[in-house]
């Protein structure tokens, strides 16, 4: 699936609802509440802070899986093209000024 795809699925979802998205300040509100979430899921795997046993089951992947979803809505909001952004950004991580930034196996 490309993220062509995935803003299609988005989309597609998105549209029964009116609003169709929130304000970019809404969905960014919304994309720091799920980046904390991933945060204290990463903290209860590898960290110190074990979940509570009143604590609702989660996972990593659902978790950033909600970030992406997120994410696709802004992008959405705002007709940015995943697809074509993320190509350019990874051109420039192979190619561009990253390509010698970090010490390779």
């Amino acid at each position: 699936m490309t993220l062509k795809n995935i803003q299609e699925d988005v989309d597609k979802w998105t549209g029964q609802f009116k609003p169709q998205y929130w304000t970019p300040h809404e969905i960014l509100a919304r994309l720091t509440e799920e980046n904390g979430e991933l945060a204290r899921e990463v903290n209860h795997l590898f960290g110190t802070k074990k979940k509570k046993s009143s604590e609702q089951e989660s996972s990593m992947g659902q978790e950033l899986s909600d970030i992406i979803f997120t994410v696709v809505c802004m992008a959405n909001s705002q007709g940015i093209d995943l697809q074509k952004e993320w190509e350019q950004m990874m051109n420039e991580k192979q190619y561009g000024r990253d390509k010698n930034r970090f010490d390779k196996k």
